[in-house]
């Protein structure tokens, strides 16, 4: 039970009050009043007090029933939304609810305060962002209600205890997915290109402009019209992405480790992989393969892909690219479209990616993804006024100019480059992979 404000503004008016009475009659303190003001005051204050344990302890008959609805999964990185719901018995409550979530977590709010009418239900929704994976403990709701006469605060806690498990970037996937859905289904409309792709897809009539390498003579002959073969990118490749966990890796960008925005990217390259069709494996490795998922399609394989990589962290190691590469070309033997998704700094840093990356073209189409920290790029394209903030844009520039190089040694030696800020890895990954496949470039 806690004492609300009014309490607190009755017991010094009542004190204020004492003294003032104490001094009836004249300028000062009168001795004879002020044993009896003394008296009265402490009667009151009692008579306050009572009111105010009474209050407290009638509320708990009355008390209303909040409850938080269970938490499956979190995506890290996203506003996850938490819906609390609070039910009033008989009487009309004033509450004020806070929910006990991890520390690590960033809320939209913490503290709810309402004013419900008897017997309602109402539901409150705000949203946790967090930005580790890995399991968290959820406490108890803390619940206060304020007393009929609106002097005490009766305070109890629900218990809600629950585990919670922060995945990558669930939330991402659900939309992506949605997406692309739509895309194949045809309620957005997929351009088929003639003559791009290897499958045969339909028959149609010749038009100008067609390849008349393309006619099907046996058709035209059958049906009396010039028909063409429509051709459509092959379906069923194979698609191996590469997920450095190295030193590079672990740096923070806009709140998370660029590790994650690695692996974000890694699960929404592999949902899009296996809505075309195409069989999906995915590494992940340091100073060696430390985690291999061999390629495999249908959507079962997505969620042994969550499960498998939701648990890696990123670590202080050099990475070994050559290492990887060489897993790749020994377990893949069949061409592939092989994605390696990490970070330069320059050319001299990068000479093993290099090396890596040109062992890869003989067989399969290598692909190298870097992950651009924003903030660089905000301060090499800024303003300035202060000589530190020259020095510091200098850095920028220079780091820029120096990813570049390496990224330009790569384009020479045949392999694909995607350079784009961490925060919209993903996006960008996925378009330039279904650019590919439009393409037949595999």
């Amino acid at each position: 039970m806690i004492p609300s404000r009014r309490v607190y503004l009755w017991l010094v008016g009542g004190t204020i009050a004492g003294m003032i009475a104490a001094t009836l009659g004249g300028d000062f303190i009168n001795p004879r009043l002020l044993g009896w003001s003394i008296l009265a005051t402490l009667g009151f204050d009692a008579v306050v007090l009572l009111a105010m344990a009474i209050d407290g302890f009638s509320t708990r008959a009355h008390r209303v029933t909040v409850t938080r609805d269970s938490l499956q999964r979190l995506s890290i990185g996203r506003d996850n939304p938490v819906k609390l719901t609070v039910q009033t018995s008989d009487r009309p409550a004033i509450i004020q609810i806070r929910d006990n979530y991890p520390q690590a977590f960033q809320v939209s709010e913490a503290t709810h305060t309402l004013s419900l009418s008897a017997q309602k239900t109402q539901e409150i929704t705000y949203t946790a962002m967090p930005f580790q994976r890995g399991e968290y403990k959820w406490g108890n709701l803390q619940v206060r209600q304020l007393g009929r006469w609106g002097l005490a605060w009766d305070d109890w806690k629900s218990p809600q205890q629950q585990t919670v498990a922060v995945y990558p970037d669930l939330i991402g996937l659900r939309s992506l997915s949605i997406k692309l859905t739509l895309q194949t289904s045809g309620n957005i409309r997929r351009a088929r290109r003639q003559g791009m792709g290897t499958e045969f897809a339909e028959l149609r009539d010749y038009g100008t402009g067609d390849d008349p390498r393309l006619i099907d003579w046996k058709a035209t002959a059958r049906r009396n019209r010039v028909l063409v073969k429509v051709l459509e990118p092959e379906q069923e490749q194979t698609l191996v992405v590469l997920l450095d966990r190295g030193r590079l890796m672990t740096a923070q960008v806009k709140g998370l480790a660029r590790f994650d925005w690695g692996l974000n990217a890694t699960l929404s390259l592999a949902l899009a992989g296996l809505q075309r069709g195409d069989r999906v494996g995915i590494g992940v490795f340091d100073r060696q393969m430390t985690t291999w998922v061999p390629p495999e399609r249908g959507q079962t394989q997505l969620a042994k892909l969550i499960e498998t990589l939701t648990p890696i962290q990123p670590v202080l190691l050099e990475p070994d690219y050559l290492g990887a590469v060489t897993t790749v070309a020994t377990r893949q033997t069949r061409r592939a479209l092989v994605v390696l998704i990490t970070d330069v700094i320059d050319e001299i840093a990068s000479a093993e990616l290099l090396a890596a990356m040109s062992r890869l073209s003989s067989r399969h189409l290598p692909f190298c993804v870097t992950l651009r920290d924003p903030q660089v790029d905000a301060k090499a394209h800024s303003l300035t006024t202060t000589i530190p903030d020259t020095y510091a844009r200098a850095v920028a520039l220079d780091l820029l100019s120096q990813r570049q190089l390496a990224l330009e040694k790569l384009k020479q030696k045949g392999v694909l480059i995607l350079d784009a800020p961490a925060n919209q890895i993903s996006e960008d990954l996925v378009d330039r992979y279904l650019q590919l496949k439009a393409r037949n470039q595999l």
